[in-house]
């Protein structure tokens, strides 16, 4: 199959719309860690378990609202592509896990950083996609505002969540590859058979265990129904008219997010470093948001200054 090429820098007004959609997407992705300190008992496997069940019911309820009876019709169209979509976006939510409980957050956090950049270089072989100058800048400035956030707190930590964590980085840089190369496909049922993996390891990890307070079940529906339903529903219909390593760039938002609600609501003080480096990743995707904006309002036929 030949790779489409890249029409996206002669539609800057669906560019900016899509980037805003992304924004909005890592926003609301950006309170699972809130909703992870309010969990009462909960364990990971339970979580998953229940997150994973919720986001399949709004994937569902989503593709019966839009499609109707051809709802069906729609997943069998996803084909082998839509398949490894989910495939490789279940393995980076279990690595993600395995990681978080094998190795300390920094370093995960850290290898998670590397996203953009392993998936701007799969989508340079891969779909031939080139990128702005703005974005390859924006990109090296939102990874050291990374960095910045976890100085202090890397270090060897577990061989087994490290690997974990690299693996997370480069199934989700292949997920945004296929969503990316099979924008022409409704590819929402990949998220379908990503929760579906999840939730059956899960249950295999908890059979008989699965019992959790109704405090914990709804904030895992929370999760994985709201939160979870909206940022992937958003990444998928933006990456129609972004390049992949911009889609997960603006991804980054999450990692400095993040801390910042569990500051405010729970009073779970960030380190200097973490609101140094969260302000650095802040900064520099709204930069590049307002340079796509400037693009936007720039006459047709004119060549934009970046």
């Amino acid at each position: 199959m030949t790779a489409q090429p890249d029409i996206t820098a002669h539609i800057p007004q669906r560019r900016a719309f899509a980037m805003g959609l992304m924004i909005a997407g890592s926003v609301a992705i950006s309170f699972g860690g809130l909703i992870i300190r309010n969990i009462e008992a909960a364990d990971t496997w339970q979580i998953q378990f229940y997150r994973s069940l919720a986001l399949m019911v709004a994937i569902a309820l989503l593709m019966f609202w839009r499609y109707g009876r051809k709802a069906p019709a729609q997943v069998i169209g996803i084909g082998k592509p839509g398949i490894a979509a989910g495939l490789l976006l279940a393995i980076a939510g279990t690595s993600f896990l395995q990681a978080l409980s094998s190795t300390t957050v920094a370093n995960t956090l850290f290898l998670l950083s590397a996203i953009p950049f392993f998936t701007a270089a799969l989508a340079r072989i891969i779909l031939r996609e080139t990128l702005l100058p703005s974005t390859i800048l924006t990109m090296f400035s939102a990874g050291s505002g990374v960095i910045v956030m976890v100085i202090g707190g890397i270090g060897a930590g577990s061989l087994y969540g490290n690997l974990m964590a690299l693996t997370t980085a480069l199934c989700f840089s292949g997920y945004a590859i296929i969503v990316r190369r099979q924008r022409g496909v409704e590819m929402l049922p990949a998220l379908f058979i990503s929760g579906t993996l999840i939730a059956l390891v899960a249950l295999i990890m908890r059979w008989g265990d699965l019992g959790i307070s109704l405090h914990d079940l709804a904030l895992c529906f929370l999760w994985g129904g709201v939160l979870s339903g909206i940022a992937n529903a958003l990444f998928i219909a933006a990456s129609k008219h972004l390049a992949a390593a911009e889609l997960t760039l603006i991804m980054l938002l999450e990692f400095a997010l993040g801390p910042i609600w569990v500051w405010l609501f729970v009073a779970e003080t960030p380190t200097r470093a973490t609101i140094l480096g969260g302000a650095i990743v802040i900064f520099s995707v709204a930069i590049r948001a307002l340079i796509e904006l400037t693009r936007n309002r720039r006459k047709p036929g004119t060549r934009p200054t970046l």
